[in-house]
């Protein structure tokens, strides 16, 4: 069932638009856009087993730690694998980010428009308008088969957890 969670940014207390969804249930839709402007849905990737890793900013010390990670791990996993990092950065700047770090694995995706991602999987954070931290694996079905969202924004993701619930699913 999902709930609504209690998170922290840099120790203070922040309001999650909730509820997250919780392991065992279909993933939400949601529209996001890609880093050419245009809609894309999550739907569009049913049929594939995906790693969603979800940022507050790609301009962040553990933001750039987590997409690096999930980006050098890509190459582990097939063609029916994808891993979506989703943000609030401007595609642009998600473009400028991946080019500098080198980036090429890992699809990024901005929420910056509507919001719709972050209200639908409820981790849009209300003071600030940025995502809270979290990973979710997702089968092929559209179903979470794994779920990490983060008590503390500035607090590392558990990787090797998600890799091997990925691994589980993608061999």
């Amino acid at each position: 069932m999902a709930d609504t969670l209690k998170t922290t940014m840099k120790g203070g207390a922040v309001t999650l638009y909730g509820p997250v969804p919780s392991v065992g249930e279909k993933a939400p839709d949601a529209v996001v856009s890609g880093n050419d402007l245009g809609p894309v849905k999550l739907s569009d990737y049913t049929g594939k087993y995906i790693l969603l890793s979800v940022v507050p900013s790609l301009d962040t010390g553990v933001c750039d730690a987590q997409t690096r990670r999930f980006n050098e791990e890509a190459a582990r996993f097939s063609d029916d694998t994808v891993i979506l990092t989703i943000s609030m950065d401007l595609p642009f700047a998600q473009a400028r980010w991946c080019g500098a770090a080198g980036v090429d694995q890992v699809i990024t995706l901005s929420d910056y428009k509507d919001a719709d991602f972050g209200q639908n999987f409820g981790l849009l954070i209300k003071e600030l308008r940025l995502l809270n931290r979290a990973v979710f694996v997702i089968d092929k079905d559209s179903t979470i088969i794994y779920r990490d969202v983060l008590k503390e924004n500035t607090d590392h993701p558990d990787y090797d957890a998600a890799l091997k619930a990925l691994q589980a699913l993608a061999g």
